[in-house]
């Protein structure tokens, strides 16, 4: 069946309105040299079964779906139940793009509700926005967020902050007016977590916030209360950006250990891996009204009607689209609210027992195959911060990426080149471990090691 938006008196009508006499007449105005003048490569149309035939030769030659995969770095393969999808595909949620009307919306904003209170007890903070487009936006709005509440102009940003979040905060400074001069980047010491005296060094009197990744970008876990004290003697705010949610199962929430303003990607929780994305932004604050008038976004908040009955409201939105330009917190039009459902689903499904099983499990399977990496001859793991479910590990006579390479060609996806990111650490890959792989996954992943 061939896809047709228009039936042939539509389109008579519609040319007449506009005083057209026909379609090529319609698209005259654009010069011959920009346009193609020719039919479009297509292949030849197919049937329906031929078609579906031919996808699925197409999907099998997709290795990469079948491999073992040991690939992190801010993007995890962890379980996600069909049912997850299932109730993602009713209609009423499908559909809906965000709530601009709410008294017709109810349903979008008790689940925008539900996913807010889940991220509060995830960070250990007291309101959440409904969310941001993934984590990178959302560390980039906390500095933003941190600079209007202490009106000071620069940050320090973790060397061990992901990259990508990074670069995503440094386009977002580059065009305000100390351009050049917005963020310091504080180096990794020796056990890969951030060097305190390198932080104290940078962090001063003009400090608006600092953020660490909990855990970083090499898996390793940050002493947040150290770090909480040292911004706070000086009036910096503190920010975490987690972007494997699981570690916070077994791991003191950020807002328990002095942070202020923690963000982070739900991907884990939400959805599968799919070519990089969609992922969705988790952004809390702790319940401090200068903290919270600030915040960028908007706010799903609970109330009851004229008849007493429960209701949720757009409580906060400050907008470019709801208030004055200079006044807006973000110009973010809207959440990733089907993200942030899935994850707010899975989340439900899972309870905190669940949570936190899935988290020990994760744990406990990269230690061992932290364990067993570590008694190979010709690697090392060379950071003594404790991990979660993710470490470096370091190629003592060559390269990662020929050990990557070497690797995939057995059907294993090694984990992610260091190299690609940091020159310096061409010898390292980063190394993620979830519930999905089991003891035989381990050791074939460690046998493979032990024979390039």
């Amino acid at each position: 069946m061939r896809y047709l938006p228009h039936t042939d008196d539509e389109i008579r009508s519609m040319l007449a309105t506009i005083g057209v006499a026909s379609l090529d007449d319609l698209f005259a105005p654009i010069p011959e040299a920009s346009r193609l003048g020719r039919p479009l490569a297509l292949e030849p149309a197919l049937d329906e079964a031929s078609l579906m035939r031919h996808l699925g030769e197409l999907a099998n030659k997709n290795d990469a779906a079948r491999a073992l995969s040991f690939l992190g770095a801010g993007a995890y393969d962890h379980h996600i139940p069909p049912a997850v999808d299932q109730l993602l595909l009713r209609s009423e949620f499908y559909t809906a793009y965000t709530p601009y009307q709410a008294e017709v919306a109810q349903g979008t904003l008790q689940a925008i509700f539900e996913f807010q209170t889940m991220v509060c007890e995830l960070f250990g903070m007291g309101v959440a926005n409904a969310s941001m487009y993934d984590g990178a936006s959302a560390t980039a709005e906390a500095l933003l967020m941190a600079r209007r509440v202490t009106k000071r102009s620069r940050s320090v940003v973790s060397a061990g902050v992901h990259p990508e979040y990074i670069a995503t905060s440094q386009t977002y400074l580059a065009q305000m007016e100390e351009a050049g001069a917005q963020i310091d980047l504080a180096k990794l010491g020796a056990d890969g977590t951030t060097d305190l005296a390198e932080l104290e060094r940078l962090v001063t009197d003009q400090t608006a916030a600092v953020v660490v990744g909990y855990p970083n970008f090499l898996g390793c876990v940050e002493d947040l209360p150290k770090i909480a004290e040292l911004c706070h003697a000086r009036g910096a705010l503190l920010v975490t950006a987690t972007s494997e949610p699981y570690a916070l199962s077994v791991l003191k929430a950020p807002g328990a250990a002095g942070a202020d303003i923690s963000v982070g990607e739900g991907q884990a929780l939400a959805v599968p891996l799919q070519y990089g994305g969609p992922g969705v932004g988790l952004f809390a604050t702790k319940d401090d009204k200068n903290l919270v008038r600030q915040i960028p976004g908007r706010l799903v908040g609970e109330t009851v009607d004229t008849d007493g009955a429960r209701g949720f409201v757009l409580t906060l939105s400050t907008r470019e689209q709801h208030i004055r330009r200079e006044r807006a917190t973000s110009n973010i039009c809207t959440n990733h609210g089907l993200i942030a459902l899935a994850f707010t689903i899975r989340t439900a499904m899972l309870g905190r027992r669940g949570f936190e099983e899935v988290g020990r499990l994760c744990l406990s399977r990269a230690e061992y195959l932290k364990a067993r990496i570590a008694e190979l001859d010709g690697y090392s793991i060379p950071y003594a911060a404790p991990t979660f479910n993710e470490f470096v590990v370091r190629r003592e006579d060559g390269k990662a990426a020929p050990l990557i390479a070497a690797l995939a060609a057995k059907g294993i996806l090694a984990g992610v080149d260091l190299g690609r990111t940091f020159p310096e650490r061409d010898h390292e890959l980063l190394v993620a471990v979830t519930e999905r792989h089991d003891r035989a996954s381990l050791d074939r992943f460690v046998e493979a090691l032990g024979s390039v």
